[in-house]
């Protein structure tokens, strides 16, 4: 992969194909299954509204390699954690693009981006602590992991998950 071409564009009224896309069993066994269309418009409309606020509150991305093709996405939104304002990240490639280091890239860049605009020090990743493809995608994106947590996602379901934090200069 030529990480350089890697872009994150601004998640858009056309992006909905790519929640359907992130909706399949395959791509939500770690966020609780898969959501109703209802949830995923709702989802949808969040994601648009995160995207037309400030850069700093957050932001949703789409995943854009260099050959112009959509491999998932990325977003960083507000939070409180353990008492403090901080950044929480997420993010989900889809199957025909997964282990070819998108996921880390787009981290590092979601980093860079929170770090230029942001106002808060630290951005969490929260991945379950038996995802081992996400777990590696915060070492490899240059999170420090601080332990294991009880983590509640989504609403009403809690698991053991690791948090990984960057220190956003």
């Amino acid at each position: 992969m030529d990480s350089s071409s890697l872009r994150l564009v601004p998640w858009a009224e056309d992006d909905f194909w790519l929640l359907l896309r992130k909706n399949e069993p395959v791509m939500t066994e770690h966020l609780g299954g898969p959501e109703t269309d209802a949830k995923l418009r709702d989802r949808h409309q969040r994601y648009l509204a995160l995207s037309a606020r400030e850069p700093g509150a957050g932001r949703v991305f789409r995943i854009v390699t260099g050959g112009g093709e959509s491999a998932g996405t990325i977003a960083f939104w507000e939070r409180v954690w353990k008492d403090e304002e901080v950044y929480e990240t997420g993010w989900g490639i889809l199957p025909e693009f997964q282990g070819r280091g998108f996921a880390a890239e787009a981290a590092r860049a979601v980093i860079a981006h929170a770090a230029a605009h942001g106002t808060r020090r630290h951005l969490h990743a929260f991945p379950s602590v038996d995802h081992g493809a996400s777990n590696a995608v915060c070492r490899k994106a240059g999170f420090v992991l601080l332990g294991e947590t009880e983590f509640e996602y989504p609403p009403g379901q809690w698991h053991t998950s690791n948090d990984w934090r960057a220190v956003l200069a």
